[in-house]
């Protein structure tokens, strides 16, 4: 999401954060496709001429044309960036692996190559490894909503960074996104009303028939696990395999919640509490070592959650710098997703402050070797796909109430969360075409869940509620921290999913994997198999 500075979204954050869902959202609107849709019109795959992202560069680009609406192809085209590195494996390609890195606005075309050493060396050998810039993101066809960087740059830091703190700032955060809203209304509303999960996945599909693949292989983190769910039950007879790693709630996502049909997307999630749970986690073991291996250490678990809380009532009257509140809780919240180097670098930016010093700014990723290394990703793009699906409150005067009740429950992080959805309020478009459900259509053949016992984003509910909903999965627990177990390692984790998109073999039924360094400690080797413990998809295989 890119609407606050939240998650995976903000160009600075772009390698370590690849993983994470949106910071925005808006309201969808009238559903022509709740229960599957119509069938679409036959539409011929795209052809990917293929060559050198740039000059030596291991990694090959080439541009994709699609129809922006499967229901009327004959109409207007859009262009889909797409990257390929090759396997490296010679005589023993498999295939393709498919990748969505996130967000809803994650690039594929940068995150990829940035992460690409994370795939698992088996899988790298095996398999070509594309991904790409969904429709409205990034290098592809993209929405945005100003006329140039600096406007887009003027108009970001005209609002509270994080989220507002105080009754001016909360109307100066709703007006902010309200312009943003009857800006992207004037620019392109026809391709608004078509960036949903559903067209992508529907692109998803022309990519697999491009490549020359009977059936798909594909691995989602965070919203690419929404993305493949939608994907698994529009074209359940093409999955090959399929594996979702740290998993949105489908029926959170895409319903609002019986009991209390106020609350945004992400606290019907949960993510509220997820993150308030891993940075209890963050301070508690931080407070267990020394300040050698945690810079925030005060010597126990409790007086180290009373040094944090210090600090931000004190940042909440005396901000140093632009370090507001808001914008610290924002890192936090940020920092947590990667345990290495990122529960390392949150440490020590809070000591700075502590101190009184400003932080350093975080070093940006090396750019990867791809024609565009840092597109546009503007806040817009992230809403305009989460909109499609999702549906938040629309009267911007709630946001407030929610705060308050998110925050008695899960503190700082409750705050956070309850504000990245108030882009939605006013969010202009309505979609045209989305699929909220049924989730459990066969697949022909199993998908493997993985799931972050203490993930900041997507907690670990949201994999076990993946589990109930889809027809044919497998569960795989990975016990750790952070977002996603693709950027948190475990070598037990790589390896059951090595053989399962090679051969098929899934992991046996409640295998709990270790995450392979744990935080503020020395490596452990290989993140055995955990004894005890872990679970099972609703309907196992």
């Amino acid at each position: 999401m890119r609407i606050p500075r939240c998650i995976a979204g903000r160009r600075r954050y772009a390698a370590a954060t690849a993983a994470a869902v949106i910071c925005s959202a808006v309201f969808t609107g009238p559903d022509l496709a709740a229960a599957g849709g119509a069938p679409s019109p036959s539409v011929p795959a795209p052809k990917l001429d293929w060559r050198p992202c740039v000059q030596g560069s291991r990694f090959d680009c080439a541009t994709a044309k699609v129809p922006l609406d499967y229901l009327n192809p004959g109409r207007r085209t859009i262009e889909l960036a797409v990257v390929k590195r090759k396997a490296t494996g010679p005589g023993r390609r498999i295939g393709t692996l498919f990748f969505n890195p996130g967000g809803p606005g994650g690039p594929g075309t940068v995150q990829m190559p940035q992460n690409y050493e994370f795939f698992p060396r088996e899988v790298r050998e095996r398999f070509d490894i594309v991904s790409w810039d969904p429709r409205g993101i990034g290098s592809s066809t993209a929405v945005n909503c100003f006329d140039s960087r600096k406007e887009a740059d003027a108009w970001s830091a005209g609002k509270p960074a994080g989220f507002p703190v105080g009754e001016q700032q909360r109307k100066t955060w709703i007006a902010a996104y309200k312009d943003l809203a009857r800006r992207c209304q004037q620019r392109d509303p026809e391709l608004l009303r078509h960036v949903s999960t559903a067209d992508t996945a529907r692109d998803l599909d022309q990519l697999r028939q491009a490549v020359g693949d009977r059936q798909l292989t594909y691995l989602g983190i965070s919203y690419g696990t929404f993305l493949g769910a939608t994907y698994a039950n529009l074209f359940p007879g093409k999955v090959r395999a399929m594996v979702l790693d740290s998993n949105v709630d489908p029926q959170a996502w895409t319903h609002a919640s019986d009991d209390d049909p106020r609350l945004t997307t992400f606290l019907r999630m949960g993510a509220d509490r997820g993150a308030a749970a891993v940075l209890d986690k963050f301070l508690a073991l931080c407070g267990s070592t020394t300040t050698a291996r945690c810079a925030f250490s005060a010597g126990s678990p409790k007086a180290t959650r009373d040094k944090f809380d210090q600090l931000m009532r004190r940042l909440r009257g005396h901000p140093l710098g632009a370090w507001t509140y808001g914008r610290t809780v924002g890192d936090v919240v940020n920092s947590l997703y990667i345990v290495h180097p990122g529960w390392t670098g949150l440490a020590g930016r809070l000591q700075n402050l502590w101190q009184g010093r400003v932080p350093e700014p975080s070093p940006l990723p090396s750019a990867p070797p791809v024609p565009n290394p840092n597109p546009y990703l503007g806040d817009e793009q992230a809403g305009a796909v989460f909109c499609s699906d999702s549906p938040n409150p629309r009267d911007p005067a709630a946001y407030h109430a929610m705060e308050e009740a998110s925050a008695t429950r899960a503190g700082d992080a409750g705050r956070f969360w309850t504000w990245a959805a108030e882009g939605c309020a006013d969010w202009p478009a309505t979609v045209a075409n989305s699929y909220r459900g049924p989730w459990n259509k066969p697949t022909a053949h199993p998908v493997l869940l993985v799931g972050t016992t203490y993930d900041p984003a997507t907690p670990y509910s949201g994999t076990q509620a993946m589990a109930r909903e889809l027809a044919n999965a497998r569960l795989l627990t990975h016990n750790g921290y952070g977002h996603t177990a693709l950027l948190n390692p475990s070598s037990c984790v790589k390896n059951y999913e090595s053989r399962y998109v090679i051969d098929g073999t899934l992991p046996p039924v409640g295998t709990t994997c270790l995450q392979d360094t744990p935080p503020f400690s020395a490596p452990k080797p290989r993140g055995g198999v955990a004894t005890g413990g872990g679970a099972m998809a609703g309907t196992v295989s």
